[in-house]
């Protein structure tokens, strides 16, 4: 069951203009599942992207590098689930390319204008043939009003879709942000998630489009884990449609660049957190803030550290306070001059451990307390200066074991 996740409501999902969404059924994998989704994109519109940094990545990332390192003007993505075309060599490469000439020669485009995505299984043939003969479906469908059919689209293990809108006050006028993320294990993305769709109407420059990506990965996706595991399909793109009326934007640091960050950042973070709390097995939503290190950097160290342990994540899951593994893992969060005597550390408002050492005021009770509730934070000061940062992850349960032992059958 997600953590206090909900279907979205495809009413309160704003078409972006010059986006348009097919989703059909190709039975990539299983039969009657929605698993293959386009994108379509008028001319003009500017599209960056960040992919996954392990050196393993999957064929379809390797193409969506090239493609936007060749500054093409992309009209499409092309997204299947149920197979990720990771680990396939040469030929991965070959079924990606085919797939994108197929939707590329039915809309009348290049195939260098095609941004491809899989998700889904590892070292297993990338069945073309079912992606093709689905692509007159997926364009038949394609309407601006999808993002709810298209956050179907994308799931692999998630439980529940995920999709988020919101519209702001950029350039002197009104534009409109929708965006939708699939991920549930296999997330530590050193990049964004698994996969992540983020579109907007606002005027922007092609030339901001990848730092603008970098930027709002940076806030959002780069501040979750599930599992520690970074996925070979990793996936981050932004879109600006260029159909608003804002005045255009031309630099990220001017006063309508950070408005439209700001906006575009609400939505996305929402979108990361929607992953962590339909994360596999999760029956908990935690997050890991710390403050007072030298620099975010080591903030986020720690945080990590924290958010991976293994017996952190089992001791939430079993509300049993045995805090002691939180003050473990900041121990050995690689910061070689720690001073253990200056760390502080609270569960929600519990004030746990300080100066190093259990609090002569903490009581077990409350800190059982605070574990049994679905949402927590913890909070961690190191006394070592003002950074901080702050990540978002989940337990660790017996369900996650279950999900991925029983992945591909």
């Amino acid at each position: 069951m997600p953590v206090n996740l909900s279907a979205p409501d495809p009413s309160k999902l704003f078409p972006v203009a010059g986006v348009r969404i097919g989703v059909a059924e190709a039975n990539i994998r299983k039969p009657g599942r929605k698993d293959l989704t386009v994108f379509l994109l008028d001319e003009g519109a500017s599209v960056g992207g960040v992919f996954t940094r392990n050196h393993f990545c999957a064929a379809p990332v390797q193409l969506c590098r090239q493609r936007l390192d060749e500054r093409q003007p992309i009209r499409a993505l092309l997204v299947n689930t149920g197979n990720a075309n990771a680990g396939t060599g040469e030929d991965g490469l070959r079924r990606a390319r085919d797939t994108c000439e197929a939707l590329a020669a039915l809309l009348n485009i290049r195939p260098a204008q095609v941004l491809p995505f899989s998700t889904g299984v590892i070292m297993e043939p990338l069945p073309a043939e079912r992606v093709v003969a689905g692509l007159p479906a997926a364009i038949a469908d394609a309407q601006p009003d999808h993002w709810a059919r298209a956050a179907e689209g994308i799931m692999t293990t998630d439980t529940v879709p995920k999709a988020v809108s919101a519209r702001a006050m950029v350039g002197g006028a009104e534009i409109t942000i929708t965006g939708t993320a699939k991920g549930a294990g296999m997330i530590r993305p050193n990049m964004a998630t698994m996969l992540g769709f983020l579109a907007t109407d606002a005027r922007v420059d092609q030339a901001l489009m990848r730092q603008l990506a970098l930027e709002l990965a940076a806030g959002s996706f780069n501040r979750i884990t599930i599992d520690g595991d970074t996925s070979t399909n990793d996936s981050f793109i932004v879109i600006a449609s260029n159909r608003a009326a804002n005045a255009p934007i031309t630099a990220l640091d001017s006063a309508d660049g950070q408005a439209l960050k700001r906006a575009m950042l609400a939505v996305a973070r929402q979108l990361a957190q929607a992953i962590v709390r339909d994360g596999e097995g999760a029956t908990k939503f935690i997050t890991v803030r710390v403050e007072g290190g030298k620099t975010p950097d080591e903030c986020r160290r720690v945080a990590y550290a924290i958010a991976h342990s293994p017996l952190v994540k089992t001791a939430f899951f079993a509300s049993d306070p045995n805090l002691g593994r939180i003050l473990a893992a900041v121990g050995y969060a690689d910061i070689d001059d720690l001073d253990q005597t200056k760390i502080e550390l609270y569960l929600d408002g519990v004030h746990v451990a300080a100066q190093g050492g259990r609090n002569p005021a903490y009581r077990e009770e409350d800190g059982q307390r605070v574990m049994r509730q679905a949402e927590i934070t913890v909070r961690v000061h190191l006394g070592r200066g003002s950074a901080a940062d702050t990540v978002w992850t989940t337990d660790l349960s017996h369900e996650y074991v279950s999900i991925n032992a029983d992945y591909r059958s």
